[in-house]
């Protein structure tokens, strides 16, 4: 056991996140089927939980009138992604088409 690499020991964290929920998927789709092409260990997508930002506003732009009010809310969806961590993976992980409206965060751990 103490002659295994620390290399190939190492994992990246593959953080999606994004206001469409079917553009996060299909890139952790990618992501993971990747991955199995490669022949690397994946666990994942993990779901984590939506996020949800809710604005509450005056409809009214002066302060007379009926007291009325707008909510505005945007969801932000999660994936978490853990694969192991070889150069071929990441270099070919970094070919992937990504969606403007996902975000992708990797940490290596």
């Amino acid at each position: 056991m103490a002659t295994m690499s620390l290399a190939s020991r190492r994992k990246v964290r593959i953080r999606l996140y994004g206001t469409n929920p079917a553009d996060v998927e299909q890139v952790a789709r990618e992501i993971v089927d990747l991955a199995k092409k490669m022949g690397v260990q994946v666990r994942g997508p993990i779901p984590l939980p939506t996020r949800r930002l809710i604005v509450t506003v005056r409809r009214a732009p002066s302060g007379q009138g009926y007291h009325t009010f707008d909510h505005w809310e945007m969801r932000i969806s999660k994936r978490l992604i853990d694969i192991e961590a070889s150069e071929r993976v990441l270099r070919r992980l970094m070919t992937i088409r990504v969606p403007d409206t996902v975000k992708i965060e990797l940490q290596l751990i």
